[in-house]
């Protein structure tokens, strides 16, 4: 029998297309490092990675947390755990700033002889170290893999550039990043005036000025860093109505009510770190724009300058002109979507 091999090189191709499809589709693998203590726009970006993980766009490897607060850990764990993803691995710093919070109190609350919100971690003691956090995940994800989004200070990260080799990884801390890491996206800097300031010193940089300047000098050159500044957050606010009306399918909501409790039902709240998450999952769906490729640096008082480089490894994002309503209605749409994996207590 004349075997037509145009014939079965058609059928291979049919049978493998699918499995090329799934194969671009794969979700992406991602770790939250976030400052959750302060403001909450944090809350609202976790909440939005969970929606996204819940639609099969991204898995949530692990979060890690900059500033200290005893109930930091605790609260991410109530939050996971509210999403039903309680097992997602948690880091904590123990170098870091110390900050109050006017939301994080929501994890001790009760209903009757139960937390409101279900957690296993009752104190940050009791997490490890978001260094040996990042090292493990890194270690074990494939090869340029994992996106770090990265929304408060930079501590965790360079600490993880400045980690030997040890029993997790004979990598040190700058290989296992150029090895697994495929995009650090990061809400921290202003790359223009804010306000007419030309020099304005962004929060997540001011208050951690030297381990922002680690993380920009001595992050790999081959693994892209896409920064949101403070003037995109400002233009995309968390609408408030958003709180008041998206929420009440449920009687508690670990998300709104840590919204109310920081800022009240009669604020928009800036996206800041929101647009980080956008970016990191979507980046293809022409919510924002990107600038030429450069280089950030850190000023001794906190200041971010971008000077543009061929190939260089930095870009900032840019809003388009109109585009904001679209981020704004997307990011809601995302933050306030019920979670598809029931809580425990429901």
């Amino acid at each position: 029998m004349k075997v037509n091999m145009k014939n079965i090189t058609c059928l291979l191709l049919l049978i493998l297309a699918p499995l090329s499809r799934a194969s671009a589709e794969e979700p992406l693998h991602v770790i939250f490092d976030t400052d959750i203590t302060g403001d909450v726009d944090d809350v609202l970006a976790l909440a939005m990675l969970h929606t996204l993980a819940d639609r099969g766009e991204c898995v949530i490897d692990a979060v890690t947390i900059s500033k200290i607060n005893p109930l930091t850990a605790p609260f991410v764990d109530a939050v996971n755990t509210f999403y039903g993803r309680g097992e997602i691995p948690i880091g904590v710093t123990r170098d870091a700033q110390h900050r109050d919070s006017l939301y994080l109190h929501l994890v001790k609350e009760r209903e009757g002889d139960r937390f409101r919100y279900p957690h296993d971690l009752l104190s940050s003691d009791d997490a490890p170290d978001a260094v040996e956090v990042l090292r493990r995940v890194l270690a074990e994800a494939d090869d340029h893999s994992v996106a770090i989004v990265q929304v408060g200070l930079a501590t965790n990260l360079a600490d993880l550039l400045d980690s030997p080799a040890d029993d997790i990884s004979p990598l040190d801390g700058r290989e296992l990043v150029s090895k697994k890491v495929r995009l650090a996206s990061i809400m921290a800097g202003a790359f223009s005036p804010v306000r007419g300031n030309p020099r304005y010193l962004e929060a997540n940089v001011k208050n951690g000025i030297d381990a922002m300047q680690r993380f920009a000098e001595n992050w790999p050159d081959t693994v892209p860093v896409v920064w949101s500044d403070f003037g995109i957050g400002i233009a995309t606010r968390y609408p408030r109505k958003s709180i008041a009306r998206d929420f009440g399918y449920r009687k508690h909501h670990i998300v709104s009510e840590a919204y109310l409790a920081y800022c009240g039902p009669d604020h928009d709240r800036p996206s800041w770190d929101l647009t980080s998450v956008l970016y990191a999952v979507r980046p293809d769906e022409g919510y924002f724009k990107l600038s030429q490729p450069g280089r950030v640096s850190v000023a001794d008082d906190g200041y971010t300058s971008f000077t543009p480089v061929a190939d260089g490894r930095d870009r900032y994002l840019i809003l388009p002109p109109g585009t904001a309503s679209r981020v704004i209605t997307t990011q809601r749409a995302l933050v306030s979507q019920p979670p598809v994996q029931r809580s425990a207590n429901e």
